[in-house]
């Protein structure tokens, strides 16, 4: 037999403190009869949490620091119901074919969330599903493809921006900023981070703190001192290519 509604508990984890508290409303908007039990802001956190206060559910992001949401559900799989949050599809379309993880995609909506509470509700019946076989497809495509999808900050908002709409990342201060045709916004992400997961065909490092999205670049011209200059579609600032990456631009 399921447990009353009442006692049913949750642990979510999410590093972004904005989308941590977006699914926090829509949660007790769909299932106001759930109780948050705590929330986590990176995977280890997460195992500690689920550990010491046994929730029913856990929500989790697929892509948090120290330990990322499939690490968290192979420890916790067995003892809990599992929920993975994520604005990557290609991981959410696998586990649901598979039908043994629910998820929900980002941004969170009203009916996104409402779907999988009826399913949770389903599902709490009976034990928590063996993850071990869909845990180890989504693994393999973790990290096997390259990033398609940016989290920025935009003032006091969160944003996702496709990374095909970047023009270009350049380092600032603890930040870096990513531009896009119409406006900038942050992120955490360091240069070198996002030199390991962009497309290395359409992405490259232009200067140390400058990573250019080839697609946007209108034209490579010269200055003075015979350097590459980039010039940008839809931007009219130009990224100085540096001499340790000028080689790139030989033949242009």
């Amino acid at each position: 037999m399921s447990q009353p509604a009442s006692r049913i508990s949750a642990v979510i984890a999410e590093d972004e403190p904005m989308l941590r508290a977006q699914l926090r409303t829509r949660l007790a908007q769909a299932w106001p009869e759930l109780a948050i039990a705590a929330e986590a802001e990176n995977g280890e956190q997460a195992i500690a949490l689920c550990a010491k206060l046994e929730p029913e559910v856990a929500f989790l992001d697929i892509r948090m620091p120290v330990k990322n949401g499939l690490e968290v559900a192979q420890e916790i799989g067995d003892r809990c119901h599992v929920v993975f949050v994520t604005a990557y599809d290609e991981y959410a379309v696998t586990a649901f074919e598979q039908g043994a993880i629910d998820y929900v995609l980002k941004p969170v909506t009203a009916e996104r969330m409402a779907k999988v509470v009826e399913r949770l509700k389903q599902r709490l019946a009976g034990a928590p599903a063996d993850l071990a076989a869909v845990l180890q497809q989504l693994a393999a495509r973790d990290g096997s493809g390259p990033l398609r999808w940016i989290r920025a900050s935009l003032g006091s908002s969160m944003r996702l921006i496709a990374v095909d709409d970047v023009v270009y990342f350049q380092a600032e201060d603890k930040y870096t900023r990513v531009v896009t045709a119409d406006g900038d916004a942050l992120i955490r992400k360091t240069i070198k981070e996002l030199c390991s997961e962009l497309d290395p065909e359409y992405f490259w490092q232009v200067h140390r703190a400058t990573i250019v999205n080839l697609r946007a670049v209108a034209r490579v011209d010269r200055d003075y001192r015979d350097q590459p200059l980039i010039l940008l579609k839809g931007r009219p600032e130009t990224l100085t290519v540096s001499r340790t990456f000028a080689s790139l631009f030989k033949a242009m």
